[in-house]
């Protein structure tokens, strides 16, 4: 099928204003919008830019606009649009060229979250207790239940492409909220049935905070 590509396009070095530009693009009904961009770039203009890397929806590199809707590229396949394709940036981040934009704000506030497993409990291995961080080498996995695992499978699953938060209202108005992915980050921990970071918290006092819940 042949399918019509609007892409916003952005250069700091050619201008202030981003303009529009369409291409023609063919493709199978069940490629990938990825597949049209990546034709773009090899065959029609080089200078074309975005990110990209699975191509699989693990990586969440090539989260973008499409039409109207953050999405991933990778994910939404020809056969599942209609009329012209309309391409732009994530919106809420700066736009480093075409639908390439500025995340380091985004994954400095996943990172703010402490979103990492804290239990400095001994652990039993070999009728001996270690703690947690005190010998090299791989350490013990710490037990839980097929239903301590329920509760924190949907926070798992999140891939941090910034979709979410770059589509929050909140974070429009308020660059210095946490958004909603690192929300979800700092939940995987919080119910984590291994975690012991307790109500106290520093990862608590975080997310409470003015620009958290």
């Amino acid at each position: 099928m042949e399918k019509l590509f609007r892409i916003k396009r952005y250069d700091p070095e050619g201008g202030p204003s981003p303009g529009w530009q369409e291409f023609h693009v063919s493709l199978g009904p069940y490629e990938r919008l990825l597949d049209g961009l990546i034709r773009i770039k090899d065959t029609i203009d080089g200078s074309l830019t975005f990110r990209r890397s699975c191509a699989h929806g693990m990586c969440g590199s090539c989260a973008m606009k499409i039409n109207g809707k953050s999405a991933l590229a990778c994910q939404t396949l020809a056969k599942d649009t209609r009329g012209t394709v309309v391409f732009e940036p994530l919106p809420a981040f700066p736009v480093i060229k075409d639908l390439a934009v500025d995340m380091d704000a985004f994954y400095e506030k996943n990172s703010s979250v402490m979103p990492y497993l804290l239990n400095d409990e001994p652990y039993l291995l070999n009728d001996r207790y270690y703690l947690l961080n005190d010998r090299p080498g791989p350490e013990r996995e710490r037990p839980q239940s097929p239903k301590e695992l329920e509760r924190i499978l949907d926070q798992i699953k999140c891939i941090l492409c910034g979709c979410c938060t770059s589509a929050c209202p909140v974070y429009w108005a308020d660059r210095d909220y946490l958004g909603p992915a690192a929300l979800v980050k700092a939940s995987r921990f919080i119910l984590d049935s291994r975690d012991r970071a307790g109500g106290e918290s520093e990862r608590l006092q975080k997310i409470a905070g003015a620009h958290g819940l």
